[in-house]
């Protein structure tokens, strides 16, 4: 048996908004209630250590793929056959160590 839904959560928001949420309720075939408990379902939230540690860690991804660009451009214009070919083995093994840290599709990421 569902559990009762016995508690309301209220939001003020503006009319404009609202009425997008009701006409959004409409084209999904739901009350705009159910609406709202399926996009909060699908929401992730972040601890402030998690989410600080998630945006580092996206900024020195950043960074890396900068520096492969730069690597790759010198590669495609200044380098011999031999040396592009040394380069590109060196960008496999940054890919493969990059791949390593890359979270898993079912890692939690730190949500909560």
């Amino acid at each position: 048996m569902a559990e009762r839904r016995t508690v309301l959560a209220a939001a003020r928001i503006p009319r404009a908004e609202h009425a997008a949420w009701k006409r959004k309720a409409a084209a999904a075939g739901v009350s705009p209630s159910a609406l709202l408990r399926m996009a909060m379902a699908r929401t992730q939230t972040w601890t402030a250590p998690a989410l600080a540690a998630y945006r580092e860690r996206s900024r020195q991804i950043a960074r890396i793929g900068n520096n492969l660009n730069q690597v790759a451009r010198w590669a495609n214009t200044r380098a011999s056959a031999l040396e592009a070919v040394r380069v590109i083995d060196r960008l496999k093994a940054v890919e493969r160590a990059l791949r390593a840290l890359a979270p898993s599709d079912g890692e939690d990421r730190g949500a909560h």
